[in-house]
């Protein structure tokens, strides 16, 4: 039985975590979220929702098998979660995460690799590793002090509460909340929406904001031009600034163009 499938359909890639009762991670999840990877980055796929199945997101690693594990078993595991997840992180078109329920561990690890994260109103985030007396081996912790500050990131790890999707959102994680039962429609059309958007300029912004995550605005700024000028030798560009050029001089609303760039 598969742990995670995924769809593209008409530019949008659907990808879904059902290893249930509660969607926990495990070899096999990373070796199909691999699979998915590779296939949307060889597809023409425009944007990315991830989704779940059931009440919960996910509760995180599959801790069963450890105890009877080396600790070299364990970094061959973890560091196989890391470099797949990575592999998600960093596919060139947007990535939505679209969350319910319980999100804890490398469930959290994996939904704050997406570009943006919507949250149901009953959904709940945390690191439950310190309960363990262990660590966010697939770097939650920093990825979210990148979006929350160190403080707060300190706090999570430190205590282990669950945290209100509501009070993530204030943080700066997750960006918008909806009634649980409008979450999966609400995700779903923002998602189609940014799949009919300028993909190309959607990937040089990616790409910036991880230079900008690397090494800073001074970083950034020296990425900025190599990275955005190609798109000018773009169909989109082409077309898109003498739109609205025309639409200046004649006094009219920019069009709205199909974006073709992938």
């Amino acid at each position: 039985m598969a742990h995670l499938t995924y769809d593209i359909t008409n530019g949008l890639a659907t990808v879904t975590v059902g290893n249930p009762p509660q969607n926990r991670i495990d070899a096999q999840m990373s070796d199909e979220l691999a699979e998915a990877v590779d296939a949307i980055g060889r597809s023409g796929a425009r944007a990315l929702l991830l989704r779940a199945d059931g009440p919960d997101f996910c509760f995180g690693g599959d801790i069963t098998p450890w105890p009877t594990m080396t600790t070299r078993e364990l970094r061959a595991l973890f560091e196989h979660h890391m470099s797949v997840f990575n592999r998600f992180e960093r596919l060139p078109i947007p990535t939505i995460a679209s969350v319910q329920g319980h999100c804890f561990g490398g469930g959290l690890e994996l939904a704050i690799r997406a570009d943006l994260i919507f949250a149901g109103q009953t959904a709940r985030f945390g690191h439950p590793e310190q309960s363990l007396g262990l660590v966010t081996f697939l770097g939650g912790v920093y990825r979210i002090a990148e979006r929350a500050g160190r403080a707060r990131a300190a706090e999570m790890v430190f205590t282990s509460e669950p945290i209100p999707a509501l009070t993530m959102q204030q943080y700066g994680v997750v960006n918008r909340v909806f009634p649980d039962d409008a979450l999966a429609a609400e995700s779903l059309a923002f998602a189609q929406k940014i799949a009919g958007g300028p993909t190309l300029a959607h990937a040089a912004h990616k790409a910036l904001l991880r230079a900008w995550t690397l090494g800073g605005v001074g970083a950034a700024d020296a990425a900025v031009f190599d990275i955005a000028m190609p798109l000018f030798e773009t169909d989109d560009v082409k077309q898109g600034i003498p739109s609205a050029v025309n639409a200046l001089a004649a006094g009219k609303p920019r069009p709205v163009l199909p974006w073709r760039g992938r």
